[in-house]
């Protein structure tokens, strides 16, 4: 479902404008920069994931949309609102965290009624909402229990129908399901998403896993040294990364290389007496001059084995020799650990079923891949 789907569930007067806008965001602790500039609107009933490594930002980039982080430069507007200055507890933001920062002594109603409670809402109305909010998260007859008697998935899900209970107009979450095991965690990774578009909430949030990236959100920033370095969809940082940070962070890639020459429209990578085709969509999108250092990233699924004597290669297509170190069986595929010419390691990966040979280890290949299949872009390291 896309975002614009999604905003159906939004007040009319809500829609069409923006649920949260970051404009040059910084935070200094003494003179390092944690957040250095950040730009980021996001659209009425979007999920926003903000990725990165650890030390990136990403974190502390929620901790001042919350209020809990005071920010050194830049706005932080709210539907429309500057929230700058504004406390926490009147920035009308539900938050979700890691640990679920539950209360003990209360009952998982009584934890879920407390948003509630501290805005004065009439009793009849928080008996309403918290069991319209512990049927959404499909705990109905839960609320009477303590934390300690909740599994992990339980306590997440209580955490979470606090934190929409009183219809915030923001919902950010801080890795809420790092703490669990991986077979909980992706079914609760669909469960957060598909409540989420229910509701069509305004959702940023933050992880350190990839996968889990791809999978829920309707876009994705990129978080590298306080910055975003790229913001999308999933495919578009997949396929079209626009630096050699975002394509080695998402996902694998097989990374090449060398100098980048123009020829005509196109161009060529060259390293040593090597040269690999470049396309002209490539080169005008990464608009390098020649002489530039850059590298070609070609992701495992895109590349084709093939005997050393037959390296397939045709006008579309480039080619590099290599050896089989490794070949791993992952159910429906295989994974080739392979070792190219130069002593770079390489990585392919190939759908299982389709008849194709299967390679061992020793074995001298061909590595295959279409000119458009290879991304161009700087090398800041050449």
């Amino acid at each position: 479902m896309s975002a614009t789907s999604r905003t159906s569930a939004m007040p009319p007067d809500r829609q069409g404008r923006p649920a949260l806008v970051l404009r040059g965001l910084q935070k200094l602790f003494g003179d390092v920069a944690a957040v250095d500039g950040v730009d980021l609107e996001v659209r009425q009933g979007e999920f926003v994931t903000l990725l990165g490594p650890s030390g990136s930002g990403k974190t502390t980039t929620l901790r001042m949309i919350a209020g809990f982080t005071g920010q050194t430069a830049g706005t932080i507007e709210i539907d429309g609102v500057d929230m700058s200055h504004v406390p926490p507890h009147r920035r009308d933001v539900g938050m979700i965290f890691q640990n679920y920062a539950l209360f003990p002594h209360m009952t998982a109603a009584q934890n879920i009624a407390f948003p509630l409670e501290m805005r004065r809402a009439k009793r009849s109305e928080i008996t309403r909402r918290v069991a319209e909010a512990l049927a959404l998260v499909k705990l109905d007859a839960f609320g009477h229990r303590f934390p300690r008697q909740l599994s992990g998935g339980q306590q997440q899900r209580i955490a979470f129908a606090r934190a929409v209970v009183f219809h915030p107009q923001l919902l950010l979450m801080d890795e809420p399901l790092g703490a669990l095991d991986k077979k909980l965690r992706e079914a609760l990774q669909l469960e957060v998403m598909h409540i989420s578009r229910q509701l069509g909430a305004t959702v940023i949030y933050v992880t350190h896993d990839q996968e889990e990236a791809l999978v829920m959100s309707d876009r994705i920033a990129i978080f590298s040294r306080g910055r975003i370095e790229q913001l999308g969809r999933g495919e578009d940082l997949y396929d079209r990364p626009v630096s050699l940070f975002v394509a080695d962070f998402i996902g694998e890639s097989n990374i090449l290389r060398g100098r980048f020459e123009r020829d005509g429209g196109g161009g060529w990578l060259v390293r040593d007496d090597a040269r690999w085709r470049v396309s002209a969509a490539q080169v005008e999108r990464a608009a390098l001059g020649s002489g530039s250092a850059a590298a070609l990233v070609i992701r495992p699924e895109r590349l084709r084995m093939v005997g050393p004597d037959e390296t397939g290669a045709t006008a579309g297509t480039n080619t590099i020799q290599a050896s089989v170190r490794d070949a791993l069986y992952l159910g429906s595929t295989r994974k080739y650990e392979l070792t190219m010419m130069d002593g770079r390691a390489a990585r392919v990966r190939r759908q299982l079923g389709g008849g194709e040979r299967e390679w061992q280890p020793g074995d001298r290949v061909g590595l295959v891949w279409a000119v458009d299949d290879a991304v161009l872009v700087s090398d800041p390291q050449g």
